[in-house]
């Protein structure tokens, strides 16, 4: 039996002072506080803490990733890079990522699954969002070229056929990463990884407004996060005293 936090770490007048930032910003809502209630507020302090460095400035868009292994990877770096969402289209296999490579990414990360890369191109740039790909060709520019003030989609394509001419066509632009060896690829899940830490790192310095998550997704996730955090007897009072909200946030009603 595994051990499990049965008294706050955080003081009364810590407590208080989280409950009231939070209810103060509007990121938890007066309506939402028997969900605070049923989590340890040091709980909730941590999930506060994460939320502030989340962005969705960033995000990430695969085409046809089919290997779980690779989904999971790509989770987590987005995860450890404070990346909100995840776009997918899937390829010959669902996107299933193995919650135990993801070290559980797939619960704080939002997946946004889109049904062909022309329709999730062109809804990402509708959103105002600029698109490049990874890819080898002589329009290629280095990674670090990459003008990160703007919103960014960092696209990554299939294990073995890379991304697709399709989406090649509709991107903005497509970049590599500089390498010194012999190979001139690199698995997807680590292109990913070091994407992500270079463009999220810079863009951290250069964006000084709307670069984290607005108030309103700042709400809405943290209230997915205490949802999906509830151990199973207090999800039951959740659902028995807030049923409504539960619905609202899960699709579920039993």
């Amino acid at each position: 039996m595994g051990w499990r936090q049965t008294t706050s770490a955080l003081s009364k007048e810590e407590q208080a002072v989280l409950l009231d930032e939070l209810l103060q910003t509007g990121i938890l809502k007066e309506e939402d506080r028997l969900l605070y209630g049923l989590l340890m507020p040091d709980r909730v302090k941590r999930m506060y803490d994460v939320l502030a460095l989340r962005t969705n400035h960033i995000t990430i868009l695969t085409e046809g990733v089919d290997d779980p292994h690779n989904q999971s990877a790509v989770l987590r770096s987005a995860d450890a890079f404070g990346v909100q969402t995840l776009h997918v289209v899937e390829g010959r296999a669902k996107f299933k990522p193995n919650s135990i490579i993801a070290k559980s990414a797939d619960r704080w990360v939002d997946v946004v699954e889109h049904p062909s890369i022309e329709e999730a191109i062109d809804r990402l740039k509708a959103d105002g969002y600029q698109v490049f790909a990874t890819a080898l060709s002589e329009e290629a520019i280095p990674l670090e070229d990459v003008d990160v003030t703007k919103p960014t989609v960092l696209l990554f394509g299939n294990e073995h056929h890379g991304v697709s001419e399709r989406a090649l066509a509709k991107a903005d632009g497509n970049y590599i990463i500089p390498m010194q060896g012999y190979v001139q690829s690199l698995n997807i899940s680590v292109a990913a990884a070091i994407s992500l830490y270079d463009v999220t790192t810079r863009a951290r310095h250069v964006v000084t407004e709307g670069y984290g998550l607005t108030i309103a997704e700042k709400q809405r996730v943290l209230k997915d996060w205490m949802v999906k955090s509830l151990p199973k007897r207090s999800l039951g009072v959740y659902k028995q005293k807030g049923l409504t909200a539960f619905e609202r946030e899960t699709g579920k009603s039993e």
